[in-house]
């Protein structure tokens, strides 16, 4: 086996990225070209690579250093973003992405903060027993908090369900009205639960980081509102900026526990 195909090579085998290559956060958004919106946003930036569907950019929010890398759709390839990002010496994965909500209260333009999944994806069964929490890291969500409060934007926080397919995995009729087993109940089944809303990659990402000690969260414009019928492709650039602002913040308390000599931060702490 020669460099290029060993998965375990300095240069990553899919997304094409050296330890040099990316800041210690990174922001994980499904679509390349949405990078073009979140850069923009930075400091300056850098793009480092573009393979498939996984394009790096690296930059600086408010001084902070900050990459950005695109995973595709869905859990598979989310996976093989963290597996090789973590491999590199990253240790923050922050999802920013799209979702439909399916609370009647949450209105579209929303963000959404997850502070838990459901796993109905496949890609984290592999890594572990179903009955494993997929679960954000307590600093990211707050983080993430603290960011949407400074810039003013509306939010919700609570459990996401991530599913493997867009159409009969969410509910939604296939090809020529075909319905999956249980998908008419499912969206009814998920809003008794109090389920904030539905994506793809959340749960795969919190169960990874959780299993290797790596900080991850996720922060979702919603694009729908599976209760109330509304769609439309709005607030994309507020998820980006709460990112971007939650990684600085992140910073912060980083700097913030090695001066008081703690290994977690708690609101007791400062971030001013």
């Amino acid at each position: 086996m020669n460099d290029s195909e060993d998965p375990n090579a300095e240069v990553q085998y899919h997304l094409e990225v050296g330890p040099e290559d990316v800041a210690n956060a990174v922001l994980l958004p499904g679509n390349p070209e949405r990078l073009d919106k979140i850069t923009p946003l930075w400091d300056g930036h850098e793009e480092r690579a573009y393979h498939r569907e996984y394009r790096t950019a690296t930059g600086t929010y408010d001084g902070t250093p900050i990459s950005v890398t695109s995973t595709g759709i869905g859990s598979p390839s989310a996976a093989i973003a963290v597996e090789e990002l973590a491999r590199v010496g990253v240790d923050t994965f922050i999802r920013v992405g799209s979702c439909g909500a399916i609370q009647p209260e949450m209105d579209v333009g929303d963000l959404v903060i997850t502070s838990g999944a459901v796993r109905q994806e496949g890609t984290s069964k592999e890594y572990v027993r179903e009955d494993y929490p997929a679960v954000a890291d307590h600093e990211v969500v707050s983080a993430l908090v603290a960011a949407a409060e400074r810039l003013g934007y509306d939010y919700h926080v609570g459990l996401t369900m991530s599913a493997d397919s867009f159409y009969a995995g969410q509910g939604r009729p296939g090809h020529e009205g075909f319905r999956a087993a249980g998908s008419e109940e499912l969206v009814e089944e998920l809003q008794n639960a109090n389920v904030k809303n539905i994506e793809m990659e959340a749960a795969a990402l919190m169960t990874i980081a959780n299993i290797y000690g790596l900080r991850a969260g996720a922060v979702c414009s919603v694009y729908a509102n599976r209760v109330t019928g509304e769609f439309r492709t709005e607030g994309e650039s507020r998820a980006a900026e709460v990112a971007s602002l939650a990684v600085h913040l992140l910073a912060k308390m980083d700097q913030t526990k090695e001066e008081a000599g703690v290994d977690h931060w708690h609101p007791g702490l400062s971030l001013d």
